[in-house]
């Protein structure tokens, strides 16, 4: 039954951060969301901090999923390295969530938010650049350095989706892999 609150509690606050944003959201409309009483949330959470950062977590874990799945060892090292930073990035640019958090974040600059921005990002470079050490120890592509390689990956990316689209129309998910593997993966390839 506690664990059923509690899935009700996270459902709940989701909604209400992704409606409403960190800032807009209070334990109070959580609980009516929830249809728990207040005291019910802090049974599981000691404040609004805590309940958000598990939420991010979870969101962690679905984006990482959601790469995995598309990292296909079939396929040649630069595409799946395509595959999967798409998958993440698609995910964080249609989740609604993560829409939220990162208009707020942008916007407002929110102390909590800003952590839960930068935990996201964290996530997915230190996953570039696992797969990037993967790579060099199968010598799928020359020697590089992992970290810095994932961060130039990492913001190329986020320019093509999210900063190009500001003033342009849309890239195809086949032209940003184009971009992507001429700029620099065919660098990268033995």
């Amino acid at each position: 039954m506690s664990i059923d609150r509690k899935q009700q509690i996270v459902e709940a606050a989701t909604k209400a951060f992704t409606q409403f944003g960190y800032k807009g959201t209070t334990m109070d409309l959580v609980s009516k969301l929830a249809n728990v009483g207040k005291g019910t949330i802090y049974t599981f959470y000691t404040n609004k901090e805590e309940l958000f950062s598990e939420i991010i977590d979870r969101l962690l874990l679905d984006m990482r999923t959601a790469a995995d799945a598309a990292f296909d060892t079939n396929q040649p090292f630069v595409d799946r390295v395509h595959l999967a930073l798409y998958s993440i990035l698609e995910f964080r640019k249609t989740h609604q969530l993560t829409i939220k958090i990162f208009q707020e974040s942008q916007e407002l600059g929110t102390p909590t938010v800003n952590a839960g921005v930068q935990k996201v990002e964290e996530m997915v470079l230190l996953y570039i650049k696992q797969k990037m050490i993967d790579a060099i120890e199968n010598q799928d592509i020359k020697n590089c350095d992992p970290e810095l390689t994932a961060f130039i990956i990492l913001k190329l990316y986020v320019s093509l989706i999210f900063d190009w689209e500001k003033h342009h129309q849309p890239l195809e998910k086949e032209k940003i892999a184009e971009i992507f593997e001429g700029y620099l993966l065919k660098g990268l390839s033995l």
